[in-house]
């Protein structure tokens, strides 16, 4: 959750940020149903945020569900049991639109003119073209960190099989994406918390210090920095992966299938480097509001 002071002018300042890792998709299974535990999770943090912004006075909501919520057959009981317990009216949001919202969020806070954007989440994988900072496509496909983990067996310590299935589960998903076949050797913009691990690995290994650590915002990373950290992640088991500095404790058991979207999208397109950004959906949100409501 972001919030922030919008003033007459349309400028903002975030006044306050606040972030819960619920994993609403967990056991959702091919039955596609958000299970229990993840909806109680989520419920207790929206509570949370609740408290938070009810202090503000002349607040304007926008709360929006992606994935996990867009796939799942008992999304209108969720939905019925949010607006029940927060008086919240969440909007389930397409795929196009969260790539367009991305896509929003990157254009407006890093001088991109030509790239493919990649949201990886916990349920869906956006991809975004930019061309001359205009966004000339955009997709959405149901590749994510704790689908690809789950549905194969990636928690843990991984073998061959496991990682060749997943992989090729989500290379054939990819594949469907026919103008990805006309983007060869652009920039790749990475956001998602699976991808933005990649630079929090990066920035812990150049920084031992904590309170020094620079913001990931526009980092660059090569190729080839990408496909060793991703590889010595594969070699190792949930216990050693928790040990990684940068890595949250929370992810350990989601990374792998989390870094396999990213890692065949820079194989198949012969990419040369990353360009990590910590401004995606939310901040779309907020200037897409902006655009609507200040000229």
């Amino acid at each position: 959750m972001k919030i922030c002071q919008i003033d007459e002018y349309g400028s903002f300042e975030i006044v306050s940020y606040h972030k819960e890792y619920v994993r609403l998709s967990e056991n959702m299974g091919p039955e596609k149903t958000l299970k229990t535990e993840p909806i109680e999770r989520t419920i207790q943090a929206l509570k949370d945020f609740k408290q938070e912004y009810d202090q503000f006075d002349n607040i304007e909501i926008r709360a929006v569900a992606t994935a996990a919520v867009r796939q799942a057959k008992n999304q209108q009981e969720f939905l019925d049991l949010v607006k029940k317990e927060i008086d919240l009216e969440l909007r389930v949001i397409s795929g196009e639109t969260e790539a367009y919202l991305d896509y929003l969020g990157v254009v407006n806070t890093l001088p991109v003119r030509n790239g493919i954007l990649m949201d990886t989440g916990g349920a869906s994988t956006e991809l975004v073209w930019i061309q001359n900072s205009e966004c000339k496509a955009r997709v959405s496909i149901p590749v994510g960190s704790v689908l690809l983990s789950q549905n194969y067996d990636l928690g843990d310590a991984i073998t061959a099989s496991n990682l060749y299935h997943a992989m090729n589960a989500a290379g054939r998903k990819i594949s469907t994406v026919q103008w990805l076949g006309q983007v060869h050797n652009l920039p790749l913009i990475a956001l998602g918390g699976s991808n933005r691990t990649i630079a929090k690995i990066h920035r812990r290994e150049k920084h031992t210090s904590i309170d020094d650590l620079p913001d990931i915002h526009g980092m660059h990373l090569s190729t080839n920095y990408v496909f060793n950290l991703i590889s010595d992640l594969i070699s190792m088991n949930k216990e050693e992966r928790m040990q990684v500095p940068g890595l949250a404790k929370n992810r350990a058991d989601v990374i792998i299938g989390g870094l396999i979207p990213i890692s065949l999208v820079l194989r198949n397109l012969q990419i040369g480097e990353v360009i990590f950004s910590n401004h995606g959906l939310r901040d779309g949100i907020l200037y897409d509001y902006l655009k609507k409501n200040h000229q």
